[in-house]
């Protein structure tokens, strides 16, 4: 008995302890242990804990119930042969289960009266009830010295082989200290179970629960049972679950008792009460309270290990230790008790964690995952050295630049299946100036660009610019994007054409709320209640906002090239997607799949090199996008150019030697170069170059471009699901920009999804 009671006083000691430092850390309103643990945690933790205290408080209050049938049959019950159970005088009661139970379904039904009434009965009668406790707890001081020696008949059973029948009560003698200083444990004679340390600190834990009673009256909610019949219509209103059977559960009356949940929890109590076995209800009790208990040192303990600056309680007589302590002791004594039934709690606590998570909308309560993340994050970005970077370890972290996600969809989700488990940025610019605003116009932004990443059930962060031009906005995120070892190396961009896009954010929360803007919002009370939208009308007439022009493009073709040049000068790699306005991955991945890969420079058929960074980049690049899960069963075709007059053998043999080299699979297929470029093109096959610029770059003709569109697109049977073509730089003259994205235009017209890529750094290493 007293290293029970030594354990369970450690453990109630250590999780005082961590209440004492939650609730001085600030003000604690109705909810008690609920509330701690939610605001602490998180209404994912907060909701599971608060369902699974909610189920220890309704199977305890049938514990108690059946404790007072129990105590009250001991003193007045008949047995079946019509003698008292322990030789009292009152005997008057029938006994046995039904009688039991009925007994026990008066007195809960007493209990809903008082709680049908509300908080006002209890609140006037605790003190009475205080004085009854404390005249009760002095009797029993009083008769070690007053009551005489007596033999006392144990009730439960007369059965000598099940264990003693009689016991003798002495008073205060050494004799009777020595006899008790062994263990003696018995039959259970209500389960017929023998009894253990373990089982018998489970009925008596149930003693020592009335430490959550304080938090629980917090805040003005002084009749715990009020107060989790309200905590149970949080809780599973959280989870999303009642839906129509359940809702009324969040009804009160006028003077703000919740009755509904009132008799939901009395028909639970009511159940419980069938079982009629007090040591069988306080083993799983217990079991619940130390998971409560457990919970709330965790909450301590993850405030405490958080760091978090407005963490500091006026209670400083706890630490780390101490919560470690009290969830380490809570932990064992659950599995001493019971390893399957602490282990289907704890699975049960867990799968109503994650259905919480996933289906209760965002709290503004705060979460302490947010705050060890951070923590951890921090000081983990601190260890990425990038003077450690390895080529071996490389992979893409991508700055994708959106214009409008109406008609992005495709793009957004294509690119996150290519960054392979990097950093992926989503970056927009908005035209403006801060001097001339009265604020930041992004800040109210950021909601619809994060709702939009959950929506499409990307992972990816959100960086927003105000900048005078698109250019100095790109040049902006590619500078600040990222932090530490965590920053773009990538750049993609859509492409520049005249192709009108299409709205395909159909989503009814991102797509039917209006547009925030002075000089369109309106008194109607509907329309101010709609939620604000960021992202405008797909382009199509000239329509002015704040910001800049949206109906009409945001820069010309001159700037969009001035962008690659800046981003292949800033050393980033830079992909232009075409084609990629209708693009669904859904449908794309339907039936024999393809990815061609050209890593060649289509633009200057002199210089078909299949092993200089660029190449190399492209190949690892659509190797990624096979190595994605959606995209395993795609088929990798390598497009082999050789020149006339070269062995077209032999070059295949050292392209697989490489391959095999790089652990890629791929198909290769070899296409005639220049006299079959030169044949569709209706020239001579030395007359493919048409003029010459300077700095060795070749100008080639329009109708040598859509001879190699012709060829690219007459290859294959099976049309790829997306191709991989070779970027070349910009060139150096910035009068050409004009003519280079020209002759990008011609060379990827009507290939359908279309990356245009252009590597700088090296990204694959044959090395161990």
């Amino acid at each position: 008995t007293i290293a029970m009671l030594l354990v369970a006083y450690f453990i109630i000691s250590m999780t005082v302890l961590s209440v004492c430092a939650i609730s001085t850390n600030g003000a604690l309103d109705a909810g008690g242990a609920y509330y701690m643990i939610s605001r602490a945690l998180g209404p994912e933790f907060g909701g599971s804990i608060g369902i699974m205290f909610f189920l220890a408080n309704v199977c305890g209050s049938a514990l108690f119930v059946l404790g007072l049938v129990e105590a009250i049959l001991t003193t007045f019950g008949i047995s079946d042969d019509g003698s008292s159970l322990t030789g009292s005088g009152y005997a008057a009661l029938p006994t046995g289960y039904w009688w039991s139970l009925l007994y026990g379904t008066v007195i809960l039904l007493l209990c809903v009266l008082v709680c049908l009434v509300g908080a006002h009965i209890y609140a006037k009668a605790t003190f009475l009830i205080f004085i009854i406790v404390m005249v009760v707890l002095g009797t029993i001081f009083i008769s070690f010295f007053a009551v005489p020696f007596r033999t006392v008949q144990l009730p439960g059973h007369r059965n000598a082989s099940l264990g003693p029948t009689s016991a003798n009560f002495t008073g205060f003698k050494l004799d009777t200290l020595l006899g008790n200083v062994q263990a003696d444990y018995v039959v259970d004679y209500t389960t017929g179970v023998m009894m253990s340390f373990a089982t018998v600190f489970a009925v008596m834990f149930n003693g020592c629960t009335g430490i959550m009673a304080g938090s629980n009256m917090s805040g003005g909610c002084y009749l715990m049972w009020k107060y989790e019949f309200r905590s149970y219509g949080i809780s599973v209103a959280s989870l999303c679950l009642s839906g129509r059977f359940l809702s009324p559960a969040k009804h009160t009356s006028a003077s703000g008792n919740p009755w509904v949940s009132v008799l939901i929890s009395w028909i639970f109590v009511q159940l419980v009460l069938f079982s009629g076995k007090l040591n069988t209800i306080a083993s799983i009790v217990t079991i619940f309270f130390l998971l409560v208990y457990a919970a709330v040192d965790l909450a301590c303990l993850a405030l405490e290990w958080a760091s978090a600056p407005n963490f500091r309680p006026t209670f400083r007589y706890f630490t780390w230790h101490t919560c470690v302590l009290g969830i380490m002791g809570c932990a064992v004594m659950m599995f001493l008790i019971n390893a399957i039934y602490a282990s289907a709690s704890i699975a049960f606590m867990l799968l109503l964690l994650l259905l919480i998570h996933y289906l209760s909308p965002v709290s503004s309560w705060g979460c302490i995952s947010q705050a060890l993340i951070f923590h951890q994050v921090r000081k983990y970005l601190l260890m990425l050295d990038v003077r450690k970077d390895h080529v071996k370890f490389w992979r893409p972290q991508v700055l994708l630049m959106v214009s409008n996600p109406r008609c992005s969809v495709g793009l957004i989700a294509f690119i996150n299946d290519i960054k392979k488990s990097g950093l992926y940025v989503l970056g927009h610019v908005q035209l403006g100036d801060l001097d001339v605003l009265p604020s930041d116009p992004l800040q109210s932004q950021y909601d619809s660009w994060l709702s939009l990443v959950d929506h499409l059930n990307i992972k990816a962060f959100v960086n927003l610019t105000l900048a005078d031009s698109v250019r100095h906005g790109v040049q902006h995120l590619l500078f600040i994007s990222g932090l530490g070892g965590m920053r773009p190396n990538t750049l993609v961009l859509g492409f520049y054409d005249d192709i009108p896009p299409q709205d395909l954010l159909q989503d009814s929360s991102l797509s039917i709320c209006k547009f925030t803007d002075n000089s369109s919002q309106t008194d109607d009370p509907e329309d101010q209640n709609d939620p604000p939208c960021h992202f405008p009308p797909v382009r199509g007439g000239v329509s002015v906002g704040r910001g800049g022009v949206w109906g009409g493009k945001s820069m010309g073709p001159q700037e969009y090239v001035c962008v690659i040049a800046d981003a292949v000068k800033m050393l980033k790699n830079v992909a232009l997607a075409r084609y990629f306005g209708q693009f669904d991955r859904t449908q794309a991945l339907k039936g024999p799949v393809f990815v061609d890969v050209w890593p060649v420079n289509l633009l200057r058929p002199d210089s078909a090199a299949y092993v200089d960074t660029c190449s190399l980049f492209l190949l690892q690049l659509a190797c990624i996008l096979n190595m994605t899960r959606a995209w395993q069963k795609a088929k990798l075709r390598l497009f082999l150019c050789v020149e006339e007059g070269r062995s077209l053998k032999g070059t295949e043999q050292k392209l697989k030697h490489l391959l095999k080299e790089l652990r890629m699979k791929a198909e290769i297929c070899t296409v005639p170069w220049d006299s079959q470029v030169a044949e569709e093109g209706g020239v001579e096959a030395d007359k493919v170059f048409a003029n010459s610029f300077p700095s060795n770059t070749s100008r080639v003709s329009d109708e040598y471009l859509q001879a190699v569109n012709k060829l690219i697109l007459d290859q294959t049977l099976h049309p790829p699901a997306v191709r991989f073509l070779y970027l070349p730089r910009p060139p150096a003259d910035t009068n050409r920009y004009h003519d280079y994205l020209n002759q990008l235009e011609l060379l990827t017209r009507n290939l359908g999804p279309t990356l245009l890529i252009h590597g700088v750094t090296p990204v694959i290493t044959t090395d161990l």
